[in-house]
């Protein structure tokens, strides 16, 4: 995607900065994210733990779906931050699942807390052979014989 550095060194301190209002009251696992939009707007967003552990939400997730719901539809980045003692944490499974739907070709920049940029990696990297709704759309199409 191209980003420069000062780009992802202000993602991984706004996901740095949103780290702080995680709400991780079970696992203590603080996660701050930030999303950029097309248009260069950051949404940022924290992880939320509920006592019902399947309904929190992920840090990226919440940035996610504060882009969307203030009408953006495509992210070209996002940055993850958490605190780990080897290697960067990544999104997991079901965040890059949502990633992908709404930018396909982000760059995925993992930071530290204290704002150090670890990795930039391309989303398609990290998620391999992925499914995305111009897979759901081309099935409808094969079904109607729209093909």
């Amino acid at each position: 995607m191209g980003l420069t550095e000062e780009t992802c060194r202000t993602l991984v301190q706004t996901a740095a900065e949103a780290r702080k209002n995680a709400h991780a009251p079970y696992s203590g696992f603080d996660v701050g994210a930030a999303v950029l939009t097309e248009d260069g707007t950051t949404y940022s967003g924290c992880n939320v733990e509920v006592s019902n552990y399947s309904e929190g939400c992920c840090a990226e997730r919440v940035a996610t779906f504060k882009a969307i719901s203030a009408g953006h539809r495509r992210l070209v980045a996002c940055a993850v931050v958490a605190e780990m003692a080897e290697d960067p944490c990544g999104p997991c499974g079901a965040c890059r699942q949502v990633l992908r739907d709404f930018g396909p070709d982000m760059d995925v920049v993992l930071g530290t807390p204290s704002g150090e940029v670890l990795s930039v990696d391309p989303l398609k990297e990290l998620f391999p052979m992925s499914f995305g709704p111009e897979h759901v759309l081309a099935s409808i199409r094969a079904r109607h014989g729209k093909g």
